[in-house]
């Protein structure tokens, strides 16, 4: 093992920590408050965002609409992975980044439309991310993977530790996921997103919200992603 991929190792151990640390007391209370206001939520926006979620997942595991490009990694050590993914990412993330800028500005019907807008940028660089880190995406099992590390990214404090227990012990695990519960997998996204998005709507701030939540969306799945395949590759090293 190198020097580089020691470092990485103790990010990933620092990473792993924080995954799996409680939320604060202002988080579970948001997130209390969120499960109470959720009857509150406008037909439309809860249908837009459950057939959204719902198709992005359907369309995942079948994996015909992404094209993604092979062969991305060969002869590259991780250092230079991590890089090439980094890039991928600032790229993905601008581009959603004026994505909620733009639907943000448009009111309740182009806000409506970023949430599929959003979790196809969001996929496409999980599938790219895959790549880059040698992971073939036509395999079933890594469609599900990808979803796993989707689901890490957004869900509460319980099923994030549950998927990551399901993620660090891929190999062991991946039979018993031949499939996903796409209604825990909707109700999880939903939650995380609520709040955010329901600011994205309202007229006058709409476009800054929608800004910065994308970013920040962006950024989280990004480390996430990262640190899941750097995981997978330095325990089979």
């Amino acid at each position: 093992m190198n020097t580089y991929e020691m470092h990485a190792y103790d990010e990933i151990a620092a990473w792993k920590r924080k995954m799996l640390k409680p939320s604060g007391l202002l988080n579970r209370m948001s997130k209390n408050v969120q499960t109470k206001n959720n009857g509150y939520i406008p037909d439309k926006v809860q249908q837009a965002i459950a057939s959204a979620i719902k198709g992005m997942v359907q369309a995942t595991l079948t994996g015909s609409h992404l094209i993604t490009k092979k062969n991305q990694s060969t002869g590259l050590t991780l250092e230079e992975k991590d890089r090439l993914v980094s890039e991928k990412l600032a790229a993905y993330r601008k581009t959603a980044v004026v994505e909620g800028a733009g639907t943000g500005a448009g009111g309740l019907l182009l806000g409506l439309a970023d949430f599929p807008l959003l979790l196809s940028i969001k996929m496409k660089f999980l599938f790219d991310a895959a790549s880059i880190y040698g992971f073939d995406t036509k395999q079933y099992e890594e469609r599900i993977f990808i979803l796993q590390v989707f689901k890490l990214a957004f869900s509460s404090d319980g099923v994030r530790r549950e998927t990551f227990s399901i993620i660090e012990n891929w190999q062991d695990r991946k039979q018993a996921f031949l499939d996903m519960d796409w209604r825990e997998f909707q109700q999880e996204y939903r939650d995380y997103l609520d709040f955010a998005k329901m600011l994205q709507l309202m007229p006058g701030i709409g476009a800054a919200v929608g800004a910065v939540v994308n970013y920040n969306l962006l950024d989280r799945l990004g480390e996430t992603a990262k640190n899941c395949y750097r995981l997978r590759l330095l325990n089979k090293s």
